[in-house]
């Protein structure tokens, strides 16, 4: 189980702030090119779940992923996820051709198959996705991933923190924001519930 804090940076000049604020205690960027994937008769979307392949930078890495059951209150996410690494060039095969991933020797799809009956090679769908770029701080015992989300109908702006207590996480975090007068809010949707609903919350 995933438990996240996540709350929502109100624009651009927010998500600049923070960054400039955190400046020194940055760990690394990541560039992420986030795709996601249905069975052909939605399967998966049905049962809540989502199965994702994530790129990094110029597809030095792809981890591919599956989540289930999510649930977001009041900032705070809680969800089902597994995840492993793909070969890139495989992974990239499988965009245009969605239907290669349920050829593939991967201990998630074949979990696709087994729990969702997605199956054959016109059972996957590719939905699209969208690009994150997410700097990575260590930042008073916690670690922070503050995104700038670039969908096809806007940018979202949010900070992230994967805690075992996320209350006190978010507790310091809304603390520092208050503080420095940052514009915040919880966040309402996931990204790949906003990202599927065509328009920012």
């Amino acid at each position: 189980m995933e438990v996240e804090v996540k709350l929502r940076l109100a624009n651009a000049e927010a998500h600049r702030r923070v960054t400039t604020l955190l400046s020194p205690f940055h760990v690394v960027t990541h560039r992420q090119h986030n795709l996601f994937f249905d069975g052909a008769a939605s399967e998966l979307s049905s049962r809540r779940a989502i199965l994702r392949l994530r790129f990094y930078g110029n597809d030095e890495q792809c981890v591919v992923s599956l989540k289930a059951k999510a649930v977001l209150v009041d900032g705070v996410s809680r969800v089902e996820e597994d995840e492993e690494d793909l070969d890139p060039k495989v992974g990239r095969e499988c965009v245009p051709e969605p239907g290669k991933l349920g050829l593939l020797e991967s201990r998630i799809l074949k979990r696709v198959k087994e729990e969702f009956g997605v199956v054959g090679e016109n059972g996957f769908l590719g939905l699209g996705g969208f690009r994150n770029v997410r700097n990575v701080y260590d930042w008073k015992g916690l670690k922070l991933e503050v995104d700038e989300t670039d969908f096809d109908f806007g940018t979202l702006y949010e900070i992230e923190c994967e805690s075992a207590d996320p209350e006190e996480a978010k507790r310091i975090l809304e603390e520092f924001l208050k503080e420095k007068e940052i514009d915040y809010s919880y966040s309402v949707a996931s990204k790949f519930a906003i990202f599927r609903s065509g328009k920012l919350p």
